[in-house]
């Protein structure tokens, strides 16, 4: 390993590490990020893949590590990273192109190049990654709380004694959750973001419009429509990034760009662990074939996705899959799901919604303690309108994005609405499988399409729609009067209501029609040229 230094058009040098493997190479990896370049990053981004005859090269984004510069995140990667480029092309070891690796923000640095992508680009494997960083954050109208915490984290000096690094962490951790909880949020913010010296923190919190051009150079979706580097994209089930990911892998499919999309049902912490026997292996095929050129892609069809209620995988050559059918449940008083219409007389059902003592969060799709969890609680609220459908008569198997119609109804304009598909056992637990969340302003009519799923309902049991006014701290507490939820200082009870008359409001399920065949027993016909 060599530690070089990279200069930049911004007059600034950035920290990276050349990892050279002992036979002779099969192309030059790049990999950039801003979580430093220790002994665990360095295994996962960089020796393994010299290992398996790859030079790679690690570097530091501005304002980290050895990096020159300020920590002012998401903002100067594109140029930094064609500046990288720029450097690697005139080093003896490069062959004349390169692939990508990298997940979170590793592949959001990926994103960034590829806005205005290199033709010596070959190849990119993008790991559970935004291209739009300020979409994750605001794109629902109210602020995901997940990045409070990374901001306070990352960029940190990396602290050679684990134990210590781990008491500091947790320290840290506690005084963000009290943070989270205060009311208003941004005064204790400004105060802790100034202390740490990450003010640049607080433009992300106080800047609510994504149309503001302050964020022009966060958001990269200028990508999905200039790149045509082959790329392998991994999501999780309960990523959170999932939509951003699905995006990507549909939009690439669109323009006849070679993509593939392995999605399992994962977190994103699993990024590092639960998830590497597929991703690692997937990665390395992937780079093989379109980068190194030793052969023909080892994956039979172009997407890879792993049953949720089953933890079996499927293979299929496009997502979602073309056999599948909507099938309807209507939404009726006292929590009942069913195909049939309620009729003109039915009464409508109603909770409220109280910021002072906001619905909780459970599991789902968050950086920690998300994923599949029990969630039965949701059904002993009166904050939550729960409604279920009688036990399945058979299996029914979910491929896609399940969508609701609701007519909802509030007594403030502004009001936020957590929407959540779960699977109900016959003991009566329910486990969470997919979800949405909006912040609103009117009433009517309320058309809401859920995350992508691949989930198995096994026969006897129920589907679980829940509905409920927030989900915090997953996401920030809806006052009710329309300002930046950060900067509220009084909070406001509002009454929700959906109304279920002549089926005004209803859950829409895309069902496979056909059994789904195991990824053993896949078509082995679809190699690279279905990639298209």
């Amino acid at each position: 390993m060599q530690t070089v230094r990279i200069p930049t058009r911004a007059g600034i040098l950035l920290g990276a590490d050349l990892y050279t493997p002992v036979v002779p190479s099969k192309g030059v990896l790049l990999v950039a990020g801003p979580y430093g370049r220790g002994l665990a990053m360095a295994v996962g981004f960089a020796r393994a893949f010299a290992g398996q005859g790859y030079t790679t090269l690690f570097a530091s984004s501005r304002g980290t590590a050895d990096s020159e510069g300020e920590l002012d995140p998401m903002r100067s990667e594109a140029g930094d990273m064609w500046d990288i480029v720029r450097w690697m092309r005139e080093r003896p070891w490069y062959p004349g192109r390169f692939g990508m690796i990298g997940g979170s923000y590793h592949g959001y640095a990926q994103w960034a190049l590829m806005s205005d992508p290199p033709d010596d680009l070959a190849a990119a494997v993008v790991t559970m990654a935004p291209h739009d960083f300020i979409r994750h954050s605001w794109g629902t109208g109210s602020f995901r709380f997940d990045l409070v915490g990374w901001s306070a984290d990352v960029g940190s000096p990396e602290d050679p004694n684990p134990f210590r690094s781990m008491r500091t962490r947790a320290a840290m951790r506690k005084r963000v959750d009290a943070m989270i909880e205060a009311v208003p949020f941004l005064p204790g913010a400004h105060d802790f973001f100034t202390d740490a010296g990450r003010r640049w923190a607080l433009d992300r919190l106080e800047r609510d419009d994504l149309d503001d051009p302050y964020w022009a150079s966060e958001r990269h979706a200028d990508a999905l429509e200039n790149s045509r580097v082959p790329t392998l994209i991994f999501a999780g089930w309960q990523d959170i990034f999932l939509p951003q990911s699905m995006q990507q892998y549909a939009r690439l499919r669109e323009r006849g760009v070679d993509v593939a999309l392995t999605v399992g049902a994962w977190t994103h912490i699993d990024i590092i662990f639960r998830g590497q026997p597929v991703i690692g292996p997937e990665t390395l095929d992937w780079l093989d074939a379109y980068l190194a050129g030793v052969g023909d892609l080892r994956r039979r069809a172009p997407v890879r996705v792993q049953l949720g209620g089953r933890k079996r995988w499927i293979e299929l050559r496009e997502w979602p899959p073309a056999d599948v059918t909507t099938t309807t449940l209507h939404l009726h008083p006292g929590g009942r799901l069913d195909e049939d219409v309620p009729g003109p007389g039915a009464a409508e059902s109603s909770f409220v919604f109280d910021p002072a003592r906001p619905t909780p969060t459970i599991g789902g799709n968050l950086i920690s303690a998300g994923g599949y969890q029990d969630d039965t609680a949701y059904a002993e609220r009166e904050d939550v309108l729960v409604y279920d459908s009688a036990p399945l008569g058979a299996d029914l198997r979910l491929l896609g994005a399940p969508s609701v119609l609701l007519e909802h109804i509030t007594e403030r304009c502004d009001a936020d609405v957590f929407i959540r598909v779960s699977d109900v056992d016959p003991k009566g637990r329910s486990r969470n499988v997919t979800e949405t969340y909006q912040r609103r302003s009117g009433v009517g009519a309320l058309a809401l399409t859920l995350n992508d799923t691949a989930y198995v309902f096994q026969a006897g049991h129920r589907v679980r729609l829940i509905i409920a006014g927030g989900s915090f701290p997953q996401f920030s507490r809806n006052p009710g009067t329309g300002e930046n939820p950060l900067a509220a200082a009084t909070l406001h009870q509002n009454r929700h209501e959906i109304h279920h008359a002549n089926g005004a409001s209803k859950l829409h399920l895309p069902v496979a029609t056909t059994a789904v065949r195991s990824a053993r027993c896949a078509d082995q016909r679809s190699k690279r040229s279905n990639h298209a």
